[in-house]
């Protein structure tokens, strides 16, 4: 397959997620050497679920499939370009490239708009509008400090 079939595959899953009432517009597949590894569209309002945005459905349904947490060898086709925290997950998948339909300011054209999240991600926890208050670091030093010396950790 193309790239362009990969995205008309995410911008169909988009549309077909929508219609069905699963939720928003957007659609997501992941490729590893020019297969469909994993899928997904928006499930936000179906789920109950924020974080069940395209990008990390299709994510999470990839590295079931695989069996991995990293997916280095991939790429990731969206119908929409990531907001801050699919992009963050596609940073911690270690997904190397991202091809995207439309663009952040198409979604806030029409109501997604996640602009003033790519800026209170920017600013230090205590200017953010989400108040963020330190709580018991001495106590939770306790697993750091363990997993420090832990000898059996899988990185990631």
């Amino acid at each position: 397959m193309s790239q362009d079939q990969f995205m008309r595959e995410a911008i169909q899953l988009a549309e077909q997620g929508m219609s069905g009432g699963r939720g928003g517009p957007f659609g997501c597949v992941v490729v590893r050497r020019g297969q469909v590894v994993g899928r997904g569209n928006n499930r936000v309002t179906s789920a109950n679920d924020p974080t069940a945005h395209a990008e990390v459905t299709a994510i999470r349904d990839a590295c079931s499939h695989l069996q991995t947490f990293q997916l280095t060898d991939c790429e990731l086709y969206t119908s929409c370009e990531p907001c801050p925290m699919c992009l963050a997950a596609i940073y911690w998948a270690r997904i190397p490239t991202v091809y995207y339909g439309n663009t952040r300011a198409d979604a806030a054209a029409i109501g997604f708009d996640d602009d003033f999240i790519y800026q209170q991600v920017a600013l230090p926890p205590e200017k953010r509008t989400v108040k963020m208050t330190p709580l018991l670091r001495e106590a939770a030093q306790t697993a750091f400090k363990d997993w420090t010396n832990l000898a059996q950790k899988v990185r990631y």
